[in-house]
């Protein structure tokens, strides 16, 4: 009998792993370069952002519970061997330093060991506590029983470092005690099982039925891996991971499932809210309060709980634009009774949104990402629209691939909101740092030229 599944522990390893090394590198740099004239400002910043852009390139914080000790030191070689000439590269440049060969061998000989060591240690700690205590396991099925299926199934029950649960398989073509039942249960009985992980059989599945697997996978958060055969599928970009010889085909996520991205971004989000909050809203609060209090009672700052990151809720901040009204869950609409005249300036120029850059600094939103919609818009479209749900895998933004494209205000019409979510899909699937800001460039261009759905 296997333990009961006591909690996750996965998301916080990498984190822990990318702030470990940074830590060390960190000090060990302000020890052995103390004497060396540099200005550690300048440096520290350019090793930290070298360091992650590395990491990036060689996938160095890609460990997985599959991932092999050889695969590890690999990866730990690469990063350091590229990390040596980043360091070095940097002393030509700094006038006044004076670069030490000795220094720089010792500092990086024991930065290797010991992150080598912590790795290590944590790798196959976890590994241990996971056998012992039955923690952070992942509960799986496979579609399909076929010779490579009941190895995989093999691989599952006599690998148990590996973390995986296995229930049993789905087949339309076998029936025994190991088959639940047939394929088109496989659905209710994730959501009733709390699975984690599909894996398919692709010679047991039509590319109909492979379709909305996906997208059953893409609306409930569900992990869906392929093993291999004579098919092949076009629509997504696949990576191939070993369980130990046993190749297993996953659909790629996106770079905003990166960490080191992830972090990278939201350094990004923690300068630029700041630069607007001291430079801009340190003086438009106070101007804002005197005229929206002139206008009408109640408050500046107008808080509604809205669905954020994996679809908890958080408090979204604007400038209160409206009269007080019980009508909060109904959005504006052209020449809106409830706004107020200074509301009506305000919601024109994209002034109301300013207050969520508080939201920005506190990490419930980004500055680029999906809008955050209505509750009563979640529970309307999430059945009807596909993907939809998928906006719900980034925090949202401030503004977005949407709303600079048109696709912003009152939703008039199904249309509006599908081509809503087929921008905010896009963005999440092709994401990088230019379209950020070009995103952004493009919402201030919008602000100043008016645009006909701001009211």
């Amino acid at each position: 009998m296997v333990a009961h599944q006591t909690g996750r522990y996965s998301k916080y390893i990498r984190p822990i792993n990318i702030i470990f090394d940074l830590i060390v590198i960190t000090a060990l740099s302000l020890y052995f370069f103390r004497e060396l004239k540099l200005n550690m400002f300048y440096y520290l910043t350019y090793q930290t952002v070298t360091w992650l852009f590395i990491a990036v390139i060689v996938k160095y914080y890609e460990v997985f519970r599959f991932t092999t000790p050889v695969e590890i030191i690999t990866k730990l070689v690469k990063q350091f061997s590229i990390f040596l000439l980043i360091v070095i590269a940097f002393f030509p440049f700094a006038k006044t330093a004076i670069f030490s060969g000795k220094a720089t061998a010792i500092y990086l000989t024991l930065s290797f060991f010991i992150i080598v060591g912590f790795k290590y240690f944590l790798f196959f700690y976890l590994k241990k506590y996971r056998i012992a205590t039955g923690s952070n396991f992942r509960n799986a099925v496979i579609i399909g029983y076929t010779p490579e299926a009941i190895r995989l199934k093999d691989v599952f029950e006599n690998r148990k470092d590996y973390g995986y649960r296995f229930f049993g398989f789905f087949s339309d073509k076998k029936q025994n005690s190991e088959i639940l039942g047939k394929i088109d249960d496989i659905e209710n009985y994730t959501i009733a099982n709390k699975i984690d992980e599909i894996y398919c059989s692709l010679n047991e599945i039509s590319n109909e039925k492979l379709k909305e697997l996906v997208e059953f996978a893409d609306e409930n958060k569900k992990a869906i891996k392929f093993i291999p055969d004579t098919k092949e599928i076009f629509s997504k970009n696949l990576k191939v991971d070993y369980y130990e010889l046993f190749p297993v085909l996953s659909l790629q996520k996106t770079q905003l499932h990166n960490p080191v991205i992830k972090g990278i971004k939201r350094a990004f989000d923690i300068v630029f809210s700041l630069l607007v909050i001291v430079f801009l809203l340190s003086w438009l609060i106070p101007l804002l309060t005197i005229l929206i209090k002139l206008e009408s009672k109640g408050p500046v700052f107008f808080k509604q709980g809205r669905p954020g990151l994996d679809e908890k809720e958080f408090y979204c901040y604007k400038f209160r634009s409206m009269q007080i009204n019980g009508f909060t869950e109904r959005e504006a609409s052209k020449n809106d009774p409830r706004v107020t005249k200074i509301g009506r300036l305000m919601r024109k120029t994209s002034i109301d949104e300013l207050p969520q850059f508080f939201n920005v600094l506190l990490g419930d939103m980004s500055v680029v990402g999906p809008r955050p919609h209505l509750w009563s818009q979640n529970k309307a479209y999430s059945s009807k629209i596909k993907k939809y749900m998928v906006r719900h895998y980034v925090k949202p933004g401030i503004t977005g691939l949407a709303q600079v494209k048109g696709f912003r205000g009152e939703i008039e019409t199904e249309e509006d909101m599908v081509n809503r979510i087929k921008l905010d899909v896009f963005y999440i699937e092709n994401w990088s740092m230019i379209m950020d800001f070009k995103i952004i460039l493009q919402t201030v261009i919008n602000i100043f030229k008016g645009e006909e759905k701001a009211y």
